[in-house]
């Protein structure tokens, strides 16, 4: 199955689904969730310092036969390693890890007060060098965006943050897709949290679709990049398996109106 790329600024692209790597770090299922998902047609993986696996990443496309510029890999600098010092050497370690000399995507994985400034400037300085081919964020409101117009040289290529239909956040992406900042969709299944939903049960049965393809449907329908988790191999290829069918505007319509801004995972709104 050939999956969709879109541009980011700069020139690169970026399949528009990923395979969410987040609490997967026993190393068999890694191994499985990693072998179903490249026979199912993912390229697109997204790991994270603070996932525990980007040695089990590396190691998992190393032993794939696939070529390193056949893959695109995100990797994102943990909290705790913000800072810029920090942020530069703890990413030679994670390239290590990862057993390649770059990575595709590199963000900052929450705006982190007092340390958001200096570890964007380390990213910039990693990306000038070669060591990320594209950077950008994860959990920034517009308020961290606008604050970046005063120290940024470089605008974020992506801002992934929590986007799923009950958590539509339409002002944020409008922010973002007016600066061609590519929006990445995570926890766009919102952890199973709300899986009884009629307005979305009705439009999976009239599409012949499952619940969770709907779901990922409506993230594609709005240009955004969707980086559904499992370590089910039949889900996995389910997750993959949006791109012959469309929702029309009467279920688009109805999805808009099932937003209750759950949030199931860390929230940013309150950080200064």
């Amino acid at each position: 199955m050939s999956i969709p790329d879109i541009k980011m600024s700069g020139g690169h692209k970026i399949p528009q689904v990923g395979l969410g790597l987040w609490k997967v770090k026993e190393a068999d299922e890694f191994r499985t969730a990693f072998g179903a998902a490249i026979q199912a047609g993912y390229r697109h993986f997204d790991s994270a310092q603070a996932y525990g696996n980007e040695h089990l990443l590396g190691e998992a496309w190393k032993n794939s036969g696939l070529k390193r510029e056949e893959l695109f890999l995100t990797t994102k600098i943990a909290v705790q390693h913000f800072g810029y010092s920090k942020a530069h050497s703890t990413f030679e370690e994670s390239l290590k890890k990862l057993q390649t000399d770059y990575v595709d995507l590199l963000l900052l994985h929450f705006p982190v007060p007092l340390l958001r400034k200096k570890s964007w400037q380390a990213l910039e300085e990693i990306q000038k060098d070669g060591g990320a081919k594209s950077i950008g964020v994860s959990n920034y409101t517009i308020r961290h965006l606008e604050e970046m117009k005063d120290y940024a040289k470089v605008t974020p290529a992506v801002n992934q943050i929590e986007l799923h239909v009950f958590l539509q956040q339409p002002e944020l992406i409008k922010y973002c897709q007016k600066r061609n900042i590519v929006v990445e969709a995570y926890s766009p299944i919102a952890h199973a949290r709300a899986m009884d939903n009629e307005v979305i049960a009705g439009i999976a049965k009239k599409h012949g679709r499952t619940y969770a393809q709907v779901m990922l449907r409506w993230c594609i329908e709005r240009d955004l990049i969707v980086l559904p988790k499992s370590v089910t191999p039949s889900r996995i290829k389910e997750n993959i398996d949006i791109f012959d069918f469309q929702l029309d505007d009467k279920d688009m319509e109805a999805i808009a109106g099932q937003d209750q801004d759950l949030r199931t995972a860390w929230s940013p709104v309150h950080v200064p």
